[in-house]
């Protein structure tokens, strides 16, 4: 393989919107650079970085796929990002490590919600960005329309560097503005074209534009627009130098027409970015933290040390565990030991592949600003940093948005609950916005993820590869129970069945405390009518009932346990029996002290953009919500409440039908407080049924 260094690489990602034509761009990219004889299908399943089992099954793009292959010289490596908001993680940790972002868009149905979300992100690692409008020859397509809402939602500098001419079905000429001409492509796939002068009819608009495009340039350089003032033009080679700059310092945003599927305009795309796309060069230094001083550095592209950052780990049944990195610092060769700085440990880098979907390229040496993969680390995973000896530093991990949809899940057969563990666990590895939580209070097993499709996917993979059955379920809600004023019971303790018997007789008075406070127990014990060697036992038989729950089987919290007086006998009294009086007592205390469940309050902060305000907040009360403040954040606005756990099942797959899938949402535990008393009788109700059943 080719040794490629820094300024002849370009990292990007191509992300938008679901079903914008991400993949099929990725796959005219490779078969326009010879890494595929012929342009795959999604509905036949047979393009390259579409491979998994669900993403045949549901013609989606799933995961991200890191891709390769040369173009004049250059080498890009391209990431075929998933466009459904449920898989949104994907982007961005792809994102997170490229130079930049070629945003698709649907030649019908123009900007979408996901082009909005991805662009963000983008914005968010201040990447350079080229918009793609993608699928000219279908019917009713809007190029001047769609031209016009980019503008409105990204700024005026979105400019466009082509004009289809004859778009809709049989599209197949586009006018070239930088060169002022019209270019004409075979209808074949295989990308080839012819240049010819600009009709007369387009010679006044392109000119325009032409001029628009020097202005733009000049722009970006002192020197340039001097000279711009001065002639009124620039030379194509001034040209040429500038344009690479304003793309970097995103003065312009340039966009680009294509039908990927037939492969007409990507092999102007493709020359585009290798001349004035964004390298590693132009992004040669990035902040990390300092292990030891803990102090932030700055890690430079020509430094000597190495420096590799692992962004995406995936386990295939044909090639075991891979991890997708990239070489940030210094170079990265088979047989390297490099320092894990994220877990303390020493790893030794094994086979290097360059990937193409599931087809694997060997690889001894990958140089700074390269993305490659590496079989099995022994203890690395995704996120991790790894160092040479001398720069131990730890690069920022990336931010995802919270996991906020939840599924309980068990298992349908015993003893699957082991290989259960091992599969959660192994998802969660690939898929950081996958996560699962094994609640020993509540026994329940419950996963989150970004949205119903992704619980259902993660699911599948889960029955598929670990060959388990299990069955989903609505997860139980952890309310608490408490009281509401003071209370007292005697209770007494007796057995005999024959030989030594059991007694024990507890005194007992319960009062309530401040929300989170928890329980304290407390002895108050005079005179030696107790040994108080049983105090302990008592305790125990306390923290036994608390824990199990005495209204509807929920934890107990936020009150006083006085253990005050009892009895005892001189044979019969033993730890068990002050155990089981201690718990019994503690009950009947309880229960004479106005029980009442306690329910979580979660602080929700939702964002959506303005029009859907009222329709949002008007749902957020019906769910018994209180609206704590609302922001605005440029054209949306972020509203903070506070809402009941019980009333948000499922709460992200409503506010998306709700804002058209504009609103995004997150949840955490704000607090606990009294549940009313209608519900209160509805939930013990279901609890004692529970129980009863189980």
């Amino acid at each position: 393989m080719k040794d490629y260094a820094a300024k002849d690489i370009r990292n990007f990602a191509l992300v938008g919107h679901g079903a914008s034509g991400k993949t099929m761009l990725s796959e005219a990219m490779l078969a326009s650079g010879g890494e595929i004889n012929r342009i795959g299908s999604v509905e036949l399943g047979s393009t390259i970085s579409d491979y998994h089992h669900d993403e045949h099954n549901r013609q989606i793009s799933i995961h991200s796929s890191p891709l390769h292959v040369e173009w004049k010289g250059t080498k890009f490596n391209v990431i075929d990002t998933p466009g459904y908001l449920d898989f949104i993680g994907e982007t961005i940790s792809s994102l997170a490590v490229v130079d930049l972002a070629v945003v698709s868009v649907h030649a019908v149905n123009g900007i979408e919600v996901g082009t909005e979300q991805v662009w963000n992100y983008a914005n968010n690692y201040g990447l350079s960005k080229i918009i793609v409008v993608n699928g000219l020859d279908r019917e009713h397509t809007k190029f001047d329309q769609i031209l016009q809402q980019a503008k409105d939602h990204f700024g005026g500098k979105v400019f466009p560097m082509q004009l289809p001419v004859n778009s809709g079905p049989g599209f197949n000429q586009i006018i070239d503005v930088l060169r002022n001409e019209l270019i004409t492509y075979s209808t074949d796939g295989s990308g080839k074209f012819t240049e010819e002068d600009l009709p007369d009819e387009w010679k006044e608009r392109v000119m325009e534009l032409h001029q628009e495009l020097i202005e733009y340039v000049a722009e970006s350089d002192d020197s340039l627009l001097e000279k711009f003032f001065e002639e009124g033009n620039l030379t194509e080679d001034e040209m040429r130098e500038g344009l690479h700059q304003t793309i970097q310092d995103q003065v312009f945003i340039p966009l680009f027409c294509t039908v990927a599927n037939k492969n007409i305009g990507v092999p102007r795309l493709m020359d585009f970015i290798a001349k004035y796309g964004s390298s590693p060069v132009d992004r040669a230094s990035i902040k990390a933290k300092d292990v030891k001083s803990g102090e932030e550095v700055n890690v430079a592209l020509d430094g000597n040390d190495t420096v590799v950052h692992v962004f995406k780990t995936i386990s295939e049944a044909h090639v075991g565990e891979l991890s997708f990195f990239r070489v940030y610092s210094g170079s990265i060769s088979t047989g390297m030991d490099l320092y894990n700085t994220s877990r303390g440990n020493t790893e030794r880098f094994g086979q290097m592949f360059l990937m193409n979907g599931k087809n694997r390229t060997s690889v001894t040496k990958l140089n700074a600003g390269d993305i490659g993969a590496v079989v099995k680390l022994k203890d690395t995973h995704t996120g991790n940093t790894l160092t040479g000896s001398n720069n131990k530093v730890i690069l920022p991990s990336v931010k995802l948005p919270n996991s906020n949809i939840h599924l309980g899940i068990r298992s349908k057969a015993k003893g699957d609950e082991e290989k259960i563990a091992i599969g959660l666990a192994t998802i969660h590895e690939e898929d950081s916005t996958f996560i699962y939580n094994v609640d020993s209070e509540l026994r329940q097993t419950v996963l989150s993820g970004q949205g119903e499709l992704h619980l259902q996917v993660s699911i599948d993979r889960l029955k598929r590869r670990f060959n388990v059955d299990i069955e989903t379920f609505k997860p139980r809600i952890p309310y608490r129970e408490t009281i509401r004023r003071m209370g007292s019971s005697k209770y007494r303790h007796k057995k005999q069945s024959g030989g030594a018997g059991q007694f024990a007789e507890v005194w007992m008075k319960v009062e309530p405390k401040s929300r989170g406070e928890g329980l304290e127990f407390t002895e108050s014990l005079v005179g030696q009518n107790v040994d108080r060697v049983f105090v302990t036992s008592v305790e125990k038989g306390v923290n036994a009932a608390s824990t199990e729950g005495v209204l509807a089987g929920y934890k107990v919290v936020d009150l006083k346990v006085i253990f005050y007086d009892g009895k005892q006998h001189p044979v019969d009294s033993k730890d068990i029996a002050f155990q089981m009086a201690g718990k019994q007592a503690f009950r009947e205390a309880f229960m004479s002290a106005q029980p009442c469940l306690l329910e979580p309050v979660l602080n929700v902060e939702i964002k959506v953009p303005e029009d859907y305000m009222g329709d949002v907040m008007g749902d957020i009360s019906s769910r018994r919500g209180k609206i704590m403040g609302v922001d605005t954040e440029g054209t949306f606005q972020r509203i903070k409440a506070q809402v009941p756990q019980s009333e948000l099942y499922h709460y992200s797959t409503t506010l998306r039908s709700l804002t058209g899938g504009r609103g995004i949402h997150s949840e955490e535990l704000s607090h606990y407080e009294e549940v009313p008393r209608d519900m209160e009788t509805k939930v013990t109700a279901a609890a004692k049924a529970a129980q009863e059943e189980s």
